[in-house]
């Protein structure tokens, strides 16, 4: 590899974990209701686990209420068993057309369960990047062995994949902290 595909490569990968932190994030409850709250839950859609975004309409028609009208109306009875099975913590209400869901608004103790699970996820997400930071530190140091790669030059690549991850590090950081202040906030 030279320094171009290690740099890039890095990069891709950080850009993935900072994705999936995202996403994780947009999963959490905060008080009010959010499709992102069940959009990722996934069911059994004639033998294939399938999210549920894509064999129902999420709508929010009101600040604590999550509307879920699936295409096919044979897939209530397998969204209303993945939604409580789903660590959502959500009670789904079916009248045989669309499934209803009440966010109730979240109490100072959950609010800071949230809080912490966030740090989790921001500490796995630093983590996954640090890994990705070491691995292409050491594509570089083999390059360098293989001299297909000069010292100064994998001292160059080492310190922009260090750049690299200090951005992403501050893109988790950033996102966490806006998350927290959310929840707490509400």
């Amino acid at each position: 590899m030279d320094a171009d595909e290690i740099l890039l490569d890095a990069e891709e990968r950080m850009e993935k974990a900072v994705t999936v932190f995202t996403e994780q994030l947009s999963g959490l409850r905060t008080g009010r209701a959010t499709p992102g709250l069940v959009d990722s839950i996934r069911i059994d859609y004639y033998g294939s686990q399938t999210p549920l975004k894509q064999v129902a309409n999420i709508t929010v028609p009101e600040p604590q209420q999550i509307l879920i009208r699936p295409f096919d109306a044979g897939t209530m009875n397998e969204i209303v068993k993945a939604i409580q099975s789903s660590d959502v913590g959500l009670a789904p209400m079916s009248d045989g057309r669309v499934i209803r869901l009440n966010v109730p608004p979240l109490s100072r103790e959950r609010r800071q369960q949230m809080v912490s699970r966030i740090k989790e996820f921001a500490e796995d997400s630093r983590v996954s990047i640090r890994n990705i930071r070491r691995d292409a530190n050491k594509h570089a140091d083999s390059a360098e062995k293989d001299k297909s790669m000069s010292e100064d030059q994998r001292d160059t690549v080492k310190d922009d994949v260090q750049t690299l991850t200090k951005k992403f590090e501050g893109m988790i950081n950033a996102a966490a902290s806006e998350k927290e202040t959310q929840i707490m906030d509400e």
